[in-house]
This record gives structure tokens, sequence and C-alpha cells, in this order.
């Protein structure tokens, strides 16, 4: 891009040419040099934003974590109604695509940027526990209305209904999972928890 032409949006154009980056090519691949050749820009638009490289992953992270945050909030605002299955099936796919696979592989990945993350979080795995977070505060605002059982452990169904829906994507290869296969992964998570 030529020198003194204004970007609309900089930090989300650059956001989306890293993901871009990392589905194709994977986290290994992902640099500054591939981002900003990616976003059409040169490598200093990217320095100017970003104090480094792992700030600027950090920050592609932590906005993702704060996308996770809203899902969280539409989750609970559904509480006392629909099903509580019902519910959870068609929310827990958002937590799975493609894009938020790919920047947790990044974040097992790169040392640096995971513990910035820890520190900017208090997440052991950043995005995976917000995940795990979302669908417990769900369980816990339909154990309230009385709609989950006042004995479920919903510390224990949490993680488990995020990682058994993870599987389901992550085995995917390249081709999402249809929602009744999460319906059901739902339902025999929560039947086994008693609901």
């Amino acid at each position: 891009m030529p020198t003194g032409v204004a970007i609309r949006d900089p930090r989300g154009q650059l956001f989306d040419a890293a993901e871009r980056v990392l589905l194709r090519d994977g986290p290994a691949a992902l640099t500054s040099r591939a981002v900003t050749a990616e976003a059409g820009v040169a490598k200093g638009v990217l320095h100017r934003h970003f104090a480094d490289f792992d700030a600027f992953l950090a920050d592609l992270v932590l906005d993702k974590i704060a996308a996770v945050g809203r899902q969280a909030a539409d989750l609970r605002a559904a509480a006392g109604t629909g099903s509580v299955a019902g519910n959870l099936a068609a929310a827990l796919p958002g937590l799975f695509s493609p894009a938020l696979l790919a920047l947790v592989r990044l974040i097992i990945a790169r040392d640096e940027l995971r513990t910035r993350l820890r520190a900017a979080t208090g997440s052991r795995i950043p995005l995976v526990s917000e995940s795990t977070a979302m669908v417990r505060a769900y369980l816990a605002a339909e154990r309230d209305l009385g709609r989950v059982a006042a004995g479920a452990d919903i510390d224990t169904l949490a993680p488990m209904l995020i990682a058994s829906v993870q599987l389901l994507f992550t085995d995917a290869e390249g081709t999402p999972p249809d929602s009744a296969a999460v319906a059901r992964v739902v339902s025999a998570a929560l039947a086994s928890a008693g609901l």
C-alpha cells in the first residue's frame, strides 16, 4: 500500500489477515510479514498499532475472547426459554469455528503468547477457559431457575460439554458436524448428569 494512504480499521484488517494465514498455512506460518502481506499493507502498519508481534497476537485472541463474552451473555439471556439441551446445542457450535480452533492451536504452540494471555486473562488455556465458563454460567442460571437439578455438578458438566463438542468439530476434517450430531452429544452429556 502506498505511503500516506489511510487504512480504514487497520486492526480489523490485520486481524482478518492473520486468521486467513492461520487457517490456510497453520501456526508456524503466522509471522508479521505474512500478516501484513496478506492484508496488503506495509509491515510498519502492524508495528504502528502494536508494540510487537506477540502483542498483536494477544490482542487478536483478546478480541475473540470478547466475542465469546458476547455469546455468553446471549446464552445466559436464553435461560428459562426453550430447552436446556436445545439452547446449548444451538450455542456451542459458535465456539468452534475453524478460526477459533486455529487460535487455540496457536496459543498452545506459542509460549510467549500463552504467557501474555494468562497475565491478561488469568485463564490457563485462553478461549477454552472462557468457553467453559460460558457453559458453566448458563447451567448455573438454569439451576437458579429450577430447570437444572440443584445438585447437578456443573463444574464437571461444563468442561465435559466443551471437550465433547470440540472433538466433534476437531474431527470434522473441513466439514463441520451437523446440528443433529451436536444435539446428540449435548443430550447424552446432560443425560449422563441426570438432567
